[in-house]
């Protein structure tokens, strides 16, 4: 009987050790998450600062190139305004910002004047590197994401997500074909 009491605490005890090992895993995953959009965030915030620098910049040489200054402008505005919303709302935002940016830096291809002004160079070399620094943020952030949801999805995991409330997060991806592309550095 007490080999019996002994086995039967021992596999208690071992399920209760896997869930605790289990429940620390989720914390862990989740907390890495939460910290790969603190990175995304932190980088779209600086792409939103450099815009009204850039925007100065061009009015300066292109002042005809209002129209497509305001969509930029707007947009950059529109997507501060939803900076607490989940990532999937905010790709939207984030979509058109990088829409209205490339029409500006394309319509600039027009103002050799422009291209050649050490302080829009300097502009668009932070940009580019904003713009890279965002793709990787967004790729730790989507590997951590797909850590945790497998685990939320996979079995025995998944029983322990389900009693301690754990969730599958969204992935964060910028639709834009030109946010994609390898970016144009030359002057």
């Amino acid at each position: 009987m007490t080999v019996v009491l002994a086995v039967v605490g021992g596999v208690v005890l071992l399920l209760l050790l896997s869930v605790v090992v289990m429940y620390n895993r989720f914390v862990r995953q989740r907390t890495l998450v939460d910290e790969a959009w603190g990175g995304i965030d932190v980088e779209l915030s600086r792409r939103h600062a450099l815009i009204p620098n850039l925007v100065e910049a061009v009015k300066g040489y292109a002042a005809h190139e209002q129209a497509v200054l305001q969509s930029l402008v707007a947009a950059r505005e529109a997507a501060t305004a939803h900076r607490q919303d989940a990532p999937k709302t905010r790709e939207a935002y984030e979509d058109e910002v990088g829409r209205a940016l490339a029409q500006v830096l394309a319509r600039v291809e027009a103002h050799p004047e422009l291209r050649a002004s050490a302080h829009f160079l300097d502009l668009q070399r932070e940009l580019t590197l904003t713009e890279d620094r965002i793709a990787a943020a967004r790729r730790f952030h989507n590997g951590n994401v797909r850590a945790l949801n497998t685990r939320v999805r996979t079995f025995p995991s998944n029983l322990v997500a389900a009693v301690f409330g754990f969730r599958t997060r969204e992935f964060f991806e910028l639709h834009d074909p030109a946010q994609r592309a390898v970016p144009d550095v030359a002057p």
